[in-house]
């Protein structure tokens, strides 16, 4: 068994943000980017319809006031199409009747403007968190069990090892982009966010130390492998008799 257990890989989770003031768009876009969401913006409600079908988004962030098609209409049409998606409704309307036609409309939550950008954020997350699945809790590879409950790895030989925060957060952003070269600024921005800044010979120290724990030969690694000048990759169905070849298995070096 490899990989994250049961619930699998997961990708950022997308959002349509369809809103006709292209200053509170980019700002609302800019915002949700970094917080790790693809984004995808409508201007309209006529676009709006057309990037909600093409798209299939995990969220909609929807204007009330829009040109050709107010949201009310929109998100009325997509759930007449049977479509579930959740919709967060951000409107300067906020009377009770506005919001009471908001929900009427098919909507899940509802947000009159103007409003903090926190308060914003928190609830696109919590829309995300009832219908997303949690994160993987688990992940096996090469006779390896890393359990992210208790921040413990039970190792192909039966040892037990605990991991530290750091360690798990970085596992944790390579699994989820098995066979991918995920960069070392991804990494940082994942693991460490915008609190601390650490170099990118700090990440390289921690590869280091899960190479340790988990690679049978720390200088020909099978399962993290450096992309020079790049990042670095996971490949949880490697085995050590499959890494043998040319190249070191541990370096990709451009051609």
């Amino acid at each position: 068994m490899t990989g994250l257990a049961a619930e699998g890989t997961r990708p950022a989770a997308s959002v349509l943000v369809v809103e006709d003031e292209p200053a509170l768009a980019e700002v609302l876009s800019e915002n949700l980017v970094e917080e790790g969401y693809d984004v995808t913006v409508a201007g309209d409600g006529a676009e709006a319809l057309a990037a909600w079908r093409r798209e299939t988004p995990d969220l909609v962030v929807l204007d009330v006031m829009l040109p050709h098609v107010d949201g009310f209409e929109v998100c009325r049409v997509r759930r007449a199409e049977g479509d579930s998606t959740p919709v967060l409704f951000l409107s300067a309307r906020g009377e009770a009747v506005d919001r009471i036609t908001g929900l009427e409309a098919g909507a899940d939550d509802y947000l009159t403007k103007p409003f903090h950008l926190h308060e914003f954020l928190l609830r696109v997350r919590a829309l995300l968190k009832r219908t997303l699945p949690a994160p993987a809790q688990r992940l096996a590879f090469g006779g390896h069990v890393v359990d992210f409950r208790t921040w413990t790895a039970r190792l192909d030989d039966g040892r037990e090892v605990q991991l530290s925060e750091r360690e798990l957060g970085i596992l944790r952003v390579l699994a989820e982009r098995a066979g991918e070269v995920v960069s070392r600024d991804e990494i940082m921005d994942r693991v460490w966010g915008d609190d601390t800044f650490p170099s990118s010979r700090t990440i390289d120290n921690f590869i280091v130390r899960l190479r340790r724990h988990f690679e049978p030969d720390t200088d020909e690694p099978v399962y993290i492998h450096t992309v020079w000048g790049v990042g670095y990759r996971f490949t949880p169905d490697a085995t050590p008799a499959s890494s043998a070849g040319p190249e070191r298995a541990g370096e990709e070096r451009p051609a």
